[in-house]
C-alpha cells in the first residue's frame, strides 16, 4: 500500500419448501452446481445476448421456452427468437449489452425422486448501450429468474422471467432513496487531459461507482505517443494485485476451506526460515495484516535471503514477500495455481474477464498502457510469466471497478468477514489502521470509513478507493511516474476528495 505521500486516499430470493433434497445423491456440491450455473448464465449472455450468435440461442433454449417479461409480455421460443433479431442485432453500431450484477446470482438445485433434474437460478443484471468510439452507457437494470433443464451433460433454459425493470438510478443502502445518475462529480475530461500533458503521464483510467453501482468507465490520454487509450485499456496495477488475493483468502476462509488463523507451516515452508521456529508462528492474518515480519522483498535483506525482522504478530510492516508466502501455502494446500483458484472465487462470479496474473497468448498487447517514467520516457517492457500474489497483474478499469462492487457484495455474502475486513486490526495513526487485506482510514466529515489500496512500480500509478457505507468508490490507473501532481487536483473533485486530500 504505497505509503501515501498523499496519506489518503458496498433472505434468499425462494424459499424452497422441500428440504428433503438436501439428502440427494448427485455428484454435484452446491459450490460446483453454482459454479456451473454461473458458467452458463455468462456464456447465455456473452454469446446469446451481447454476441447475438443466434445458432447458440436455437440449442440452448428449449424448444417449450416460456419468457415472461414485465414490459415485453410473454414469448414462446418463435416470438423469443424473433425479438432477439429485431432488437437486439439489427444494429451492431449500437448494441445493447447485458452485464450481472457482481455478488447477484444464486442458485437452487432442483430435484425429483433424490435426482437432479435442473436448477432455479436467480440473479440482477445491468444493460448497456455500445457505440463505437464511447463507453458503454447504463441503460437499465432488472432482475431474472431462470429455470435450467439438466439433459445429460447439457442445460437448457426452459423457463424465464425478466422483471423489475428500471431506469438508470442508484439506491443508497442507508435510506432506500433514489438519487439519479450521475449521483457523484465526474471530472471534465479537458481538465484530466490537460493534466496528463502537463506532468507528462500519457495515460489515466478512471472508475466511479455511486452508490453501490458502476457509474462510468473512462480512460483519457494515450497507450503511448500517438496511440489513443480506449475504454478497454489493460493497465498493469501493481499492488492492487494484494486486495484480489486477499478476498480469495477471505472467500475460502468462508467456505470453509481454510481459516485464518492457521498455521500456514501445514502447507508450505520456505527453504530459507526452516531452521527458524517463527515460521510457525505465519498464518492467513498475519500475512493480509502485514504482521509476517519480513521485509517487503528477500532482496533487500544483505543476505538476499528471506528472514525475519521481527516476531510475526508483534508489530506491522508491509511485506509482499508475506503474499507470496501465502501464494505458496494455498497453491500447495488446494493443489492449483493461484490464477485458478482466483478464477473460481473472485474472478468469474466478479464478472471479471479481463484480468490477468501474467502475460499469456489471451493478453492483448496492442491495448496495454506502456509505463512511463517521470520525464514522460517509454520504458521497456517486462513481460512476466508467474503469479506473484503481491504485484504484476493486468487487468482494466472496467474489471477492477467490478471487483470493488463484489467487495461490497461481500456483506451479503460473508457478513462476519466483512466486517472484519473493514475493521482495523492493526491501528497505525489515529483514525488509521489496517484491516484484511485494506488500509483504514476514518473520521471523515459524513462519519464515513475509506477503504484504501494504492501500487506503485516504475511507471505505474494505482489506486483503488471505497466508501463502505456509502457505496461509493473509484479506480485510478496512471501509466507514468508523476501521480501526485495529478491527484492532486483530480482527488479534490471526487466525494470527499478534498478531506482525503488534506490527510497528506
Amino acid at each position: 500500500m504505497l505509503k501515501l505521500t498523499l496519506s489518503l486516499l458496498t433472505a434468499a430470493v425462494f424459499s424452497l419448501c422441500c428440504k428433503t433434497a438436501e439428502a440427494a445423491q448427485t455428484p454435484y456440491t452446491a459450490e460446483t452446481l453454482h459454479q456451473i450455473l454461473s458458467d452458463k448464465d455468462a456464456e447465455f449472455f456473452q454469446r446469446g445476448f451481447n454476441q447475438c450468435d443466434l445458432a447458440y440461442l436455437e440449442t440452448t433454449v428449449s424448444a417449450q421456452l416460456k419468457f415472461y417479461h414485465d414490459r415485453g409480455g410473454f414469448q414462446d421460443k418463435k416470438l423469443f427468437m424473433q425479438s432477439v433479431r429485431q432488437n437486439l442485432c439489427n444494429d451492431p453500431a449500437h448494441k445493447p449489452i447485458r452485464k450481472l450484477t457482481a455478488g447477484s446470482l444464486r442458485t437452487f438445485p432442483l430435484y425429483k425422486d433424490q435426482a437432479l433434474y435442473g436448477a432455479i437460478q436467480h440473479g440482477e443484471h445491468e444493460f448497456y448501450l455500445r457505440e463505437p468510439g464511447k463507453p458503454d452507457r447504463l441503460t437499465g437494470t432488472a432482475r431474472f429468474t431462470s429455470v435450467w433443464l439438466k439433459q445429460g451433460d447439457n442445460w437448457i433454459l426452459s423457463d424465464v422471467l425478466s422483471y423489475d425493470h428500471q431506469d438508470p438510478v442508484a439506491q443508497l443502502p442507508s435510506t432506500g432513496k433514489s438519487v439519479t445518475e450521475p449521483s457523484i462529480a465526474e471530472p471534465s475530461a479537458a481538465v484530466i487531459e490537460t493534466l496528463l500533458k502537463q506532468h507528462q503521464v500519457p495515460a489515466l483510467g478512471l472508475g466511479l461507482i455511486s452508490h453501490g453501482k458502476l457509474q462510468s468507465v473512462r480512460v483519457f490520454g494515450e497507450l503511448q505517443q500517438g496511440v489513443h487509450a480506449p475504454a478497454n485499456t489493460l493497465f498493469k496495477v501493481a499492488s492492487l494485485t494484494k486486495p484480489i488475493v486477499s478476498l480469495l483468502t477471505l472467500r475460502l476462509v468462508a467456505a470453509g476451506k481454510l481459516s485464518l488463523d492457521e498455521p500456514l507451516a501445514r502447507y508450505w515452508v520456505d527453504p530459507d526460515v526452516k531452521a527458524d521456529p517463527r515460521h510457525l508462528l505465519l498464518t492467513p492474518r498475519l500475512v493480509l495484516t502485514h504482521q509476517t515480519g519480513f521485509a517487503n522483498w528477500r532482496y533487500l535483506e544483505p543476505t538476499k535471503k528471506l528472514q525475519f525482522q521481527f516476531q510475526p504478530g508483534t508489530k506491522h510492516q508491509y511485506s509482499g514477500e508475506g503474499f507470496e508466502y501465502l501464494r505458496k501455502a494455498l497453491e500447495a494446500k488446494f493443489g492449483q495455481p493461484l490464477e485458478q483458484l482466483a478464477a473460481q472465487y473472485v474472478f468469474t462470479p466478479a464478472g471479471m474477464t479481463d484480468t490477468h496474473f501474467y502475460w499469456t497468448a489471451a493478453v492483448d498487447e496492442q491495448r496495454y498502457a506502456r509505463n512511463h517514467d517521470a520525464k514522460g520516457q517509454l520504458l521497456p517492457l517486462e513481460k512476466y510469466s508467474t503469479a506473484n500474489a503481491a504485484a504484476n497483474l493486468l487487468t482494466t478499469v472496467e474489471d477492477y471497478s467490478k471487483f470493488l462492487l463484489f467487495v461490497l457484495a461481500q456483506q451479503q455474502e460473508m457478513p462476519a468477514l466483512y466486517q472484519q475486513m473493514q475493521t482495523i486490526q492493526v491501528k497505525l495513526k489515529p483514525n488509521n489502521g489496517v484491516g484484511l487485506g485494506w488500509e483504514i482510514f476514518s473520521g471523515f466529515s459524513t462519519g464515513e470509513a475509506l477503504l484504501l489500496h494504492t501500487g506503485k512500480d516504475p511507471g505505474v500509478s494505482t489506486a483503488a478507493m471505497l466508501f463502505p457505507h456509502s457505496g461509493n468508490g473509484y479506480v485510478i490507473f496512471m501509466n507514468g511516474d508523476n501521480n501526485v501532481p495529478v491527484l492532486e487536483q483530480l482527488l479534490p473533485q471526487l466525494y470527499l476528495g478534498a478531506e482525503l486530500w488534506q490527510r497528506k
